[in-house]
């Protein structure tokens, strides 16, 4: 991947995380559907749990993005039971956290890959300059706490000014408020609109989301 993103005209950067500097272990999504069909003793056929689970995944991704809210993680553990005829009434918030924290372990031993091409040497440079960087990631299954472990663990967390999660926040890409997060959080108050920019992989929640909010954006495709 060629990095034009220009680091020169701006003093802020803002980075999406998925698909933008990492993508999912190669074996972790179907890992994470054979946990959750033995953890809840799903009775169904693990192909249909797999489609199922990417259903849900997809659409509570898609309302979060329309609605500018957040669906609760175990909210779409709840709809992937419901929908597989498992049932709700045996269940509760503490076996869901047990669950959680099972997928959690899973996620960091199958960790996601950095698809960013450098990006300890990136993340450096702009540093180096003065600059500053934070995470803004619409989350789903993975929590923002779980993606802070993860980026400790990579020695990348070292460069990060701040992080904003939408199961944090209550809001996702692109609701403004979101991006009103990280206007609030910069320690410069003096910062231009127009020197913050933002780098996502999303045509509407990064690059849409971010200019309509003032931002500069930069949308970045992965060859």
């Amino acid at each position: 991947m060629k990095t034009d993103i220009d680091i020169h005209n701006h003093s802020h950067f803002s980075f999406d995380l998925w698909l933008t500097l990492i993508k999912s272990h190669p074996e972790f999504k179907a890992k994470r559907v054979e946990l959750f069909s033995s953890f809840f003793d799903v009775r169904k056929p693990i192909g249909e749990v797999a489609k199922v689970v990417k259903y849900y995944d997809d659409l509570c991704n898609t309302i979060n993005e329309i609605i500018g809210g957040n669906v609760d993680t175990f909210e779409i553990y709840l709809l992937i039971l419901n929908a597989l005829e498992v049932d709700l009434k045996q269940l509760n918030r503490d076996k869901l956290s047990d669950f959680y924290q099972k997928s959690e372990d899973l996620f960091l031993d199958y960790k996601p890959i950095v698809i960013f091409e450098n990006l300890h040497q990136f993340f450096e440079e702009i540093k180096n300059q003065g600059k500053t960087i934070n995470i803004l990631s619409n989350t789903g299954f993975i929590k923002g706490k779980t993606m802070r472990k993860f980026l400790i663990n990579e020695n990348l967390d070292q460069y990060i000014d701040f992080h904003i999660y939408s199961d944090e926040s209550n809001c996702s890409k692109p609701n403004p408020l979101i991006f009103q997060e990280v206007k609030n959080k910069i320690r410069n108050p003096e910062l231009q609109m127009n020197q913050i920019l933002h780098i996502g992989d999303n045509p509407v929640a990064d690059y849409k989301g971010a200019k309509d909010f003032g931002f500069n954006a930069h949308l970045l495709k992965h060859v």
